[in-house]
């Protein structure tokens, strides 16, 4: 039986602890907060509950398969709801499309409706191609450990498969090349932001992110997304997993092979560590053993050539009586989508003037009191950067940004200022003290461009019996992926 020490207590640390305690490992984690779920917040007040981090569930096999493998089925600790509509989308020009919440062929229809032309056939060859790119990726990309470009390579022998991913062409480029409707493509890059990357040079391959929602479906829990950690949490326990909360990590030691970990309560002795930190968190602070830095200097340079994804400002607001003619997940497209990106990744970074704007409203009577709803609002945002970027510890710029944010929402359509009984914010500043991300980074590097997107720092590190787990390594960021990559650092350690 090893001594393994995970460090923070994520979605992704949480789910490799659970499938370590479960082969017999002795698991310590380790985490710098009060409490466990990292970006899986929430937020309360007067009977409002609001997810403060992830508030959609897709690819729900990936959990089932955690929880069955670490003793009982998902549904028996959370109530997974299937949502009838997925998403409520407007466009700059009115247009309203609700995509249902399974059904490639139910999606094209409604596109169809909304669209009109060819947009419904188009919608449908779309996803074909996106269903070759989820054949050709889901096995040695997101179910296996990351070997550099070896990974890509190995494809090279399929030309079928390498030629359906298309390694070298753009999610936007591949979205104009299948569609008419500028509002499709509008559409389509919005999926780069699941990652945290600009469509302009993020990966064609990320079209299978609406593959997987629109095959797969698209989920709420019960109570809110939270629910999730909090039945893994408690999976954990169970399973004999022990934590300590309030407990900073400040180096990983032991040279070429791990020994230890120093925290501020002092040093904790381990066979393996996992670390469910941001990857440049690992390599540039807390591997300080010269042996160590040596040996991950390679793997430091790489981090530094990536581009950090995006960030979010977020509120979360308390409003009186009901909103007509929303759903549980809601996006309002601005007119010019360009202009968000070169906000957030161009030279001179700055909040996004006239941004996408995002609604969670859930319809669950245990987020909201009746006759009220609890709105989660996420705008896309540059990362917290005083020195060379925008400083959202500005009170004054929290404050301006969020009137500015309800101000777009009722250009579009829907005043809500006079039914706002309480609100807060979290900008990219809170979002960073609170996760430990770099400058709020929600997942690590971006993807922008086939480096990032295929070359995120593996799960396998240059020190013996260190292991990195969690949105910012292999395969990437979100609720399903985390998931993948605690199973394959798991299924790497092996049995005790």
């Amino acid at each position: 039986m090893a001594n393994v020490v995970v460090i923070g207590a994520g979605m992704g640390g949480l789910a490799c602890a659970a499938r370590l305690a479960a082969k017999g490992h002795d698991v310590n984690v380790i985490e710098q907060s009060h409490t466990w779920g990292g970006k899986l917040g929430i937020g309360s007040h007067g009977g409002h509950v609001f997810d403060t981090g992830p508030s959609l569930v897709t690819l729900p096999a990936v959990y089932r398969d955690l929880f069955l493998k670490t003793g009982r089925p998902l549904e028996e600790s959370v109530n997974l709801v299937d949502l009838d509509i997925a998403f409520r989308y407007q466009f700059a020009d009115g247009t309203v499309l609700k995509m249902p919440g399974v059904g490639v062929g139910a999606c094209a229809q409604a596109i169809g409706d909304a669209f009109g032309g060819k947009s419904a056939e188009q919608w449908k060859s779309f996803m074909h191609r996106a269903s070759q790119m989820w054949s050709a990726t889901r096995v040695p990309f997101l179910e296996s450990p990351l070997n550099g470009l070896s990974s890509l390579l190995s494809l090279s022998y399929r030309l079928k498969d390498l030629k359906s991913i298309a390694p070298g062409r753009t999610l936007r480029s591949l979205a104009n090349h299948y569609f008419d409707d500028p509002r499709l493509v509008t559409l389509v890059d919005r999926y780069a932001t699941y990652t945290g990357s600009d469509p302009r040079k993020a990966p064609a391959a990320l079209a299978t992110v609406p593959y997987i929602e629109q095959v797969f479906g698209a989920y709420h829990i019960a109570g809110g997304v939270r629910e999730l950690g909090r039945a893994l949490f408690e999976r954990c326990e169970s399973l004999g997993v022990r934590f300590t909360f309030d407990s900073s990590v400040t180096s990983i030691n032991g040279g070429a092979t791990v020994t230890s970990v120093s925290t501020s309560r002092g040093d904790v002795p381990a066979h393996i560590v996992v670390a469910n930190a941001d990857a440049s968190l690992v390599y540039n602070s807390l591997l300080t053993n010269p042996i160590s830095m040596d040996l991950t200097s390679r793997a430091r340079k790489q981090l530094a050539g990536n581009t950090p994804s995006l960030s979010g400002f977020v509120g979360l607001i308390a409003l009186r009586g009901h909103t007509s003619d929303l759903e549980h997940h809601n996006v309002w497209f601005p007119a010019h989508y360009d202009a968000e990106f070169d906000s957030i990744f161009g030279k001179t970074k700055m909040p996004v003037s006239d941004p996408t704007v995002y609604v969670c409203n859930p319809r669950d009577s245990q987020m909201a009191p009746e006759g009220s709803e609890s709105w989660f609002v996420l705008v896309n945002a540059p990362r917290h950067d005083p020195d060379h970027g925008v400083d959202w510890s500005n009170n004054s710029l929290r404050d301006d940004y969020f009137a500015h944010v309800i101000g777009i929402l009722k250009t579009r359509g829907f005043d809500i200022d006079e039914r706002i009984t309480w609100s807060s914010t979290l900008t990219p500043s809170d979002l960073e003290s609170r996760t430990g991300a770099p400058g709020g980074s929600i997942y690590g590097s971006s993807s922008n461009g086939m480096r990032s997107a295929f070359l995120r720092p593996s799960n396998v590190t240059a020190i013996k019996n260190l292991y990195l787990v969690g949105g910012s390594s292999h395969p990437g960021g979100g609720l399903p992926l985390v998931a993948m990559s605690a199973n394959i650092v798991a299924q790497l350690i092996g049995r005790a």
